[in-house]
């Protein structure tokens, strides 16, 4: 018989974590504890995260990462294009990812994605408010978008298909593995791609997301690398790379 443990685990981030929502100093998980198997995950491509700004900053975060092949920019609205040429100019070869967090208006979008698919950008994730994006259906796509906040679980992705490109994955969001890979699934018969993601989190509950790698066109599994102090034995990164948990990790 399997035993549940769940207890409450809270430590700070280094430095400051920035959206267009707010900031945070802190994670604040619950973390649950259940012997299971799982099969092998494979070593990963990470994406590396760009925290809100201003363009000199997020310049300075860039040439931290001169090697990191995928960036995602934390965007807010004002400014934003200014922001991504900013990063583009650190770094020419890198690719990059949009990340509105809602914070666009319908207007906003129409304006900033044939700019943004000029300065490379391949992916736009979550431009407008989720529940108020029934517009991009009837908007160009000049640069793939992608859903976050839009998509929770795997019934949410049948109404997505007309809007989005792709939907991001978390198991923060849907829960746990198992409805994660109902929404790949889900996705997948949509005809939409897979971005595997993740929450600010540690090392044990990015874990299990390492084993969607399969399925997913982009990664962004980097939570751990953002803490001031992830947990023993937690997941090696190397360069741009994520190798899968020791077994030490699991206690």
């Amino acid at each position: 018989m399997h035993r549940l443990k769940v207890r409450h685990e809270a430590g700070p981030i280094r430095g400051v974590f920035r959206i267009s929502r707010g900031a945070r100093t802190q994670r604040d998980p619950v973390v649950a504890e259940l012997v299971a198997g799982a099969p092998e995950p494979q070593p990963l491509d990470i994406t590396y995260t760009i925290s809100l700004g201003t363009p000199e900053e997020m310049a300075a975060q860039t040439s931290e990462h001169t090697d990191a092949p995928l960036l995602k920019l934390k965007l807010t609205g004002e400014g934003d294009l200014e922001r991504v040429k900013a990063v583009r100019g650190a770094s020419p070869q890198a690719r990059i990812i949009a990340d509105a967090n809602e914070a666009w208006s319908p207007e906003l979008y129409v304006e900033l994605a044939p700019a943004l698919a000029e300065l490379g950008v391949e992916l736009i994730e979550q431009p407008l408010p989720a529940g108020e994006d029934a517009g991009l259906a009837d908007f160009d796509h000049p640069v793939p978008v992608c859903a976050d906040e839009s998509c929770h679980v795997a019934g949410d992705v049948q109404e997505l298909a007309g809007r989005y490109d792709f939907v991001n994955v978390k198991l923060d969001k849907t829960g746990g593995l198992t409805e994660a890979l109902s929404v790949v699934g889900a996705a997948q018969d949509a005809g939409l791609g897979i971005m595997i993601g993740c929450m600010i989190g540690t090392s044990l509950g990015v874990a299990p997301a390492t084993l969607l790698g399969w399925a997913a066109q982009y990664t962004d599994l980097d939570a751990p690398i953002l803490l001031a102090e992830d947990r023993p034995d937690g997941l090696r990164v190397e360069g741009s790379v994520m190798y899968p948990p020791e077994p030490e990790l699991w206690g």
